[in-house]
């Protein structure tokens, strides 16, 4: 039996009471749609818009509008005409989907995916699902890393002696690493330097004026961590065979030197060959190819790189040398020996 009032106000029927008072109870629904529901209720009970208005706080214009939609379409008027997008969650199922497409190229012919243009593929809602996948699989696509692979087929035998003059250095000996830097650049800027303040970085001029190049050779001695450094204008095997002679007789008369250092060319002429014979406590250690990273001076390059070299300025190819010269000696006044170790060695070394 139908519910009647007033001449044009709502009447109900009872299936329609019942979905209305079932919207209206909350529960899982939608919010706005008990909302909806209870306004139609409280007209169906010939309640003013006033009344409704004080007990549920909405306003007239709402009250009519949802009306007119009801005398129109009855309950399913009270459905919004623009439902927005529908809520995805991410599911095990849709991980697995986006870190399978991360591994695959992109089909746009870029090298990388990044996390909209993922999810424009795959049709999702939202980018952040694709941020969430990675982030909880660990996944970075915008990054690379590079790595060094040895080909020496005695790796294990040279990296062991090596490793073994850090670890346990022989008594009474001196032990060295070895390498050179070449092609350092005596860059002036033609354009004055521009000095930092609060808020803005320290500027140089993009022009500048190259006066040549220098090449560094340098030894760490391991125990100590001083440096003895020595520039010259290349680096031939005479130039090497000049720092060896250098550093033999800055030792004591008598005491062994081992030297830590690559495979270059000029390392392994007959005229080293020759100086090695005339000087028996001198010994070298190679380091496998493509192995720099066992050779701790390695280490000091990329400091004086960071501290002096990157963004010296140096009006001429005596003052890089004045400048390296100086800050070796700078450096020594406070050395410290590297604390090298080498973790799990039974991965790499038998």
């Amino acid at each position: 039996m139908a519910i009647t009032l007033a001449p044009r106000d709502i009447v109900l029927t009872p299936d329609e009471h019942t979905a209305l008072q079932r919207l209206a109870r909350g529960g899982r629904s939608r919010a706005d749609l008990a909302r909806r529901a209870r306004i139609i209720l409280r007209l169906a009970d010939g309640a003013s818009y006033l009344d409704i208005q004080r007990g549920l706080g909405e306003s007239s214009r709402t009250i009519g509008k949802w009306k007119q939609r009801f005398l129109a379409d009855r309950v399913a008027g009270l459905n919004g005409r623009y439902p927005g997008a529908v809520a995805t969650v991410l599911t095990p199922a849709l991980e697995a989907r986006i870190l399978a497409w991360t591994r695959k190229p992109p089909v746009d012919g870029s090298t990388q995916w990044s996390a909209r243009k993922l999810a424009r593929h795959l049709k999702l809602s939202s980018h952040t699902f694709v941020s969430r996948a990675w982030k909880r699989a660990g996944l970075q696509p915008h990054r690379i890393e590079r790595y060094m692979r040895s080909t020496d087929p005695e790796f294990e035998t040279k990296a062991a002696d090596v490793i073994g003059l850090y670890v346990q250095p022989p008594q009474h000996a001196a032990v060295f690493c070895l390498d050179e830097k070449t092609a350092i650049q005596a860059l002036d800027r033609l354009d004055p330097v521009l000095p930092l303040s609060p808020g803005r970085a320290e500027r140089h001029g993009f022009e500048y004026y190259r006066h040549g190049t220098l090449s560094l050779y340098a030894a760490l001695e391991v125990t100590s961590g001083e440096v003895v450094g020595e520039t010259a204008a290349r680096h031939t095997s005479d130039d090497f065979i000049r720092f060896l002679d250098r550093l033999a007789r800055s030792q004591p008369r008598g005491r062994e030197i081992h030297i830590v250092l690559d495979n270059l060319s000029t390392h392994k002429t007959q005229k080293v060959r020759t100086f090695l014979a005339a000087h028996p406590g001198v010994h070298l250690h190679f380091t496998p190819t493509y192995s720099s990273w066992l050779n701790q001076v390695e280490l000091w390059f990329a400091k004086i790189e960071r501290d002096l070299l990157a963004r010296g300025i140096f009006t001429s190819l005596p003052d890089l040398r004045r400048k390296i010269l100086r800050y070796i000696r700078k450096y020594n006044a406070t050395a410290k020996p590297i604390r090298w170790s080498y973790t799990d060695v039974s991965r790499r070394i038998a």
